[in-house]
């Protein structure tokens, strides 16, 4: 999954999303300031383009506990296997699973 800036879908998101191939700018992230310079693909319209944004921001927001999940470096791992054994790395990981549940 793409990563957006600080976590925001962006117009310019959505359109490209909606069509890859085209070429266009939209300025200051301003629907009502899209230049489509393509014309070979039909422009979204700007309802499309808002439910895009929604649907690519809320698949985004479903995913954060991946994303706060952050476990130790395999190699610290694997350490921590060799040096006090499965049990204690199952609680390390544990741990982890525990602070950033499932939704």
């Amino acid at each position: 999954m793409k990563e957006y800036i600080d976590g925001v879908v962006q117009i310019g998101d959505a359109i490209s999303s909606l069509s890859p191939k085209a070429q266009w700018v939209c300025y200051e992230n301003d629907i009502d300031r899209i230049e489509w310079t393509d014309d070979s693909i039909p422009q979204p319209s700007n309802a499309e383009i808002e439910a895009e944004v929604k649907r690519l921001q809320s698949q985004y927001d479903a995913l954060q506990y991946q994303r706060d999940r952050i476990y130790p470096p395999i190699g610290d791992q694997l350490d921590e296997i060799y040096h006090n054994g499965i049990d204690e790395w199952k609680k390390t990981i544990k741990a982890v699973k525990d602070a950033h549940p499932k939704p």
